[in-house]
């Protein structure tokens, strides 16, 4: 069994495993096991147990890294018994109990709000559900400030849409509460407001690393950075 963690990289709403790859390519080059499976972006709960059980089937230590929505996730499937400690990208560190919602709620909203545009999928035997995405002549500066234009339109076209429903589901855990954490505060993030993720931070007693002018997707634009702030939790959890 290794003793170095694998690090598992849990993407948010909008995005998909890709998202990682320059980090991917940043932490293989220093020997650290990484994975990214998809994020199903269906809703908090089911969700995070399928992190949850991502996490429980690897060999040995874990250390769950969360972006944006993904936040939320491994602050619930932390709980898993093999998990050392957490990392989040730009993200919500939600409390027990608590909807993205409810967080995102005590300080004035991000422009990503008010430019979701909705969708609706299947669902057996009942009504359709809502999802939303960003709109995409929107999704540039919302998302992606700091990324080149033709890469963003690229991301804006393929984005992943996350069930409505998120928003208010609560969370049924706070691993921070027990699992050292580590937190990267994108400072001109138009996707979760900064101090969205400074107050989680504090609450949650975590390392902080804030990056000047980082968008949202700051783990596309600045993957040295975000892996160093990774590697700094693998080290201390090693």
């Amino acid at each position: 069994m290794s003793t170095t963690p694998t690090v598992l990289l849990v993407h948010g709403a909008f995005a998909d495993a890709g998202s990682w790859s320059g980090v991917i390519a940043e932490l293989q080059g220093h020997g650290i096991p990484v994975i990214a499976p998809p994020n199903p972006l269906r809703g908090l709960a089911a969700d995070a147990a399928y992190i949850a059980s991502v996490a429980a089937q690897i060999d040995g230590p874990v250390v769950l890294v969360g972006h944006s929505y993904g936040g939320a996730l491994i602050s619930v499937a932390g709980t898993t018994e093999n998990v050392v400690g957490l990392v989040y990208v730009a993200a919500y560190v939600p409390e027990e109990g608590e909807s993205l919602g409810a967080l995102q709620g005590r300080f004035p909203l991000a422009p990503l709000v008010s430019n979701l545009k909705e969708w609706t999928y299947p669902v057996p035997g009942g009504e359709p559900a809502v999802e939303v995405t960003i709109a995409q002549d929107a999704f540039p500066s919302v998302f992606a400030a700091d990324v080149p234009a033709d890469v963003t339109k690229v991301l804006a076209a393929a984005q992943r849409p996350l069930a409505a429903a998120a928003f208010e589901e609560t969370a049924a855990a706070a691993a921070w509460k027990t699992k050292p954490s580590w937190v990267l505060v994108a400072a001109a993030d138009e996707a979760i407001n900064p101090e969205v993720q400074r107050f989680g931070a504090k609450r949650a007693g975590s390392t902080i690393v804030e990056l000047e002018g980082a968008s949202h997707a700051v783990a596309v634009s600045q993957p040295k950075e975000v892996a160093d702030l990774i590697r700094d939790a693998v080290r201390a959890t090693s």
